[in-house]
């Protein structure tokens, strides 16, 4: 999933892979139902389109500049293939889950089978292994396992458990958003009317998405029902 996407990054602006990489949304629930038989919510295929379509007018001026030169489709398939090995990971962690296998030994077998994977492909294509001892490479790599990997899929990964991998995959829409806010402080992003209504849809559709209408019960006629049948 990294991997390629890294590579699909060669061909394609940021905002267009963070476009591709949300439609794990679909790609969950359609993988749910196929591979673990979960019902489909139409509240979830709801506010999962508007969310896309929200993610779609946030970076609507790096879809809008895409040119199928230099790669591009390429780029396209690296990101969906990337996507699609994403989702297929959620569905893979829900079905340990619904089997009642613990998170974190099963998050360090998959973390254990992917570094063994990169390592081959290292070796296959002759890069080097190199590391940097100074402070900033290290610090920024303990950063990157502690809390980017272990911390944060572990928590991911109980939210895929707990809410269902549908539902717990809308994050990646919101991902986006913390970014924008960074880059709002600290690299003066301009917003546009288009980046606002784009915003507003992904909150919009994140609230159909985790909205449960409470249920009112009459308990006065409930007791009285229960009086009566006791009688």
């Amino acid at each position: 999933d990294y991997l390629l996407f890294y590579e699909a990054s060669m061909y394609l602006t940021s905002g267009l892979t963070a476009v591709i990489f949300s439609t794990v949304v679909v790609m969950n629930i359609i993988n749910g139902a196929i591979f673990l038989g979960s019902s489909v919510d139409y509240r979830v295929v709801l506010g999962g389109g508007i969310g896309l379509i929200g993610m779609g007018l946030v970076f609507g001026p790096e879809i809008s500049g895409f040119t199928f030169e230099s790669h591009g489709i390429l780029g396209i398939v690296l990101g969906l293939t990337a996507t699609l090995l994403a989702s297929l990971g959620n569905i893979t962690s829900a079905r340990n889950q619904k089997n009642g296998l613990p998170i974190v030994q099963t998050n360090a077998y998959g973390m254990t089978y992917g570094a063994i994977a990169m390592g081959i492909v290292s070796l296959v294509c002759q890069k080097p292994f190199v590391f940097d001892l100074s402070f900033a490479y290290v610090g920024s790599l303990l950063f990157l396992v502690i809390f980017g990997s272990i911390i944060a899929f572990g928590c991911y990964l109980s939210l895929v458990g707990n809410i269902g991998a549908d539902r717990a995959a809308y994050a990646t829409l919101l991902f986006p958003l913390v970014a924008l806010v960074i880059s709002t402080i600290w690299e003066g992003f301009q917003w546009t009317p288009s980046s606002l209504a784009g915003v507003s849809l992904i909150l919009f559709g994140n609230f159909c998405i985790i909205y449960k209408k409470k249920k009112t019960k009459d308990t006065s006629l409930e007791s009285g029902f229960l009086r009566a049948r006791k009688v």
